[in-house]
């Protein structure tokens, strides 16, 4: 009886590549919901948020389920008319990127519309915030969950009970409560605008 020959390229798949692709293959069939904010106060902000749907959409693992209507604020943590107000919208999306990756691909969608972070609070062509990732509660220096000041922002809470009504801050309760203990002041909707849900 002839035994196979040994071929030295042929190895056994080690235990802990087996588990992490069973692992990917269990979350693929059971995507996270994340939340996440958007922002503009310069150049075309309008255009700005809809390209940043349409990249996020365009990410492998993401699909956009909900846009919020377009919301024209004030700027947070600045004086007053010392930067243009800002567009905001809130997307609801489904994932099967863990949240570091969803993270990077927010950054990435960031850097592709010039933004620029010289200071805090500044002037931006786009922001592109995880305000919450499933039921996640997160100290991480490098991504909070869910975001560390959400709970006080109208521009995301507005926004956001507008397309889940129903919606949880995880650590923080309803969204709808916690609009109860904010100011609206600065938060105006635009019916005129609109976000388009990628097709």
């Amino acid at each position: 009886m002839n035994k196979t020959p040994f071929d030295p390229t042929v190895q056994p798949v080690p235990t802990s590549v087996v588990e992490q692709v069973d692992a990917a293959d269990t979350t693929l069939s059971n995507p996270k919901r994340a939340v996440i904010s958007l922002g503009a106060n310069l150049g075309n902000r309008l255009e700005t948020l809809q390209g940043a749907v349409d990249a996020l959409e365009d990410t492998p693992g993401v699909r956009v389920k909900a846009v919020s209507p377009v919301y024209e604020t004030e700027p947070w943590g600045v004086a007053p008319d010392s930067q243009p107000s800002y567009f905001n919208a809130v997307v609801v999306l489904k994932t099967t990127l863990p949240p570091s990756s969803l993270l990077e691909r927010a950054q990435a969608v960031e850097e592709a519309f010039h933004r620029v972070r010289d200071e805090r609070w500044g002037a931006r062509t786009l922001d592109v915030d995880i305000v919450a990732y499933a039921d996640v509660v997160s100290d991480d220096p490098s991504l909070t969950l869910p975001h560390p000041r959400a709970h006080q922002r109208a521009f995301v809470l507005v926004p956001w009970h507008d397309v889940e009504p129903e919606a949880q801050l995880p650590g923080h309760g309803p969204v709808a409560q916690l609009l109860d203990a904010v100011t609206r002041e600065g938060v105006a909707a635009r019916a005129d605008l609109e976000l388009r849900l990628p097709e």
